[in-house]
């Protein structure tokens, strides 16, 4: 899953990332609310982690322009200790739960997991191709009901390649899924995990289109 975490704090974006990325998070970073409003309106995401005090643009700001832009990924707010009317005027303008710092690690993956399986509109808890079910929220792949144990990484790029059935999806699309930012290593790191769920999943399942990517296809 991909992560957009818009914290200004650093110490504390670092930590969380660095646990995030642990779960198998995909997780770009923004330290201040343009930069998190530009990145969320130009990249696909599957959660949105969004600090109230921001420089720049505020939370609330960016939430609700990307409410009005029609933009739905499910938004955590992090809001002050005490602060209920923080919390209140969250939900108001359109995030999908909030979390009072300081925060508890395990309760945020938690709720982040929880969110996911809600999902934004349009977004299912579930997707089937064929006789392959992803379930993004719990990381779990199944084919025929039969459930088949995935890394956190080939998880992300299979469901990069289960969001667009049918459709060719390049190295460096499933690149942003499954890798933050920063990433700079060989791209070709793709074929190796794409050969692992083939392993795994089956041949048939994945086909290579030959200069431009993959293809999930239904079996």
């Amino acid at each position: 899953m991909r992560v957009l975490l818009v914290e200004d704090e650093k110490r504390l974006a670092d930590l969380v990332k660095g646990g995030l990325a642990g779960e198998g998070f995909a997780v770009d970073v923004a330290y201040d609310g343009r930069d998190g409003l530009w990145m969320a309106t130009e990249n696909d995401y599957d959660v949105i982690v969004l600090d109230v005090m921001l420089p720049r643009v505020n939370g609330y700001a960016v939430c609700a322009k990307l409410r009005e832009a029609g933009n739905w990924t499910p938004i955590m707010m992090l809001t002050a200790k005490d602060g209920v009317y923080d919390e209140a005027e969250a939900l108001d303008i359109g995030a999908d739960d909030h979390l009072a710092k300081p925060f508890s690690y395990v309760v945020l993956v938690a709720r982040l997991r929880a969110l996911v399986r809600r999902g934004g509109k349009e977004r299912p808890v579930s997707i089937t191709v064929g006789d392959v079910t992803v379930e993004p929220a719990g990381m779990r792949c199944r084919r025929n009901g039969v459930e088949i144990a995935l890394t956190p990484k080939e998880f992300a790029v299979l469901h990069g390649l289960a969001r667009r059935p049918g459709e060719v999806v390049s190295k460096s699309e499933l690149l942003a899924q499954a890798w933050d930012f920063s990433y700079d290593g060989d791209p070709n790191i793709i074929e190796v995990y794409i050969s692992a769920l083939r392993r795994k999943i089956g041949f048939d399942v994945i086909k290579t289109v030959r200069g431009a990517g993959y293809r999930l296809d239904s079996a």
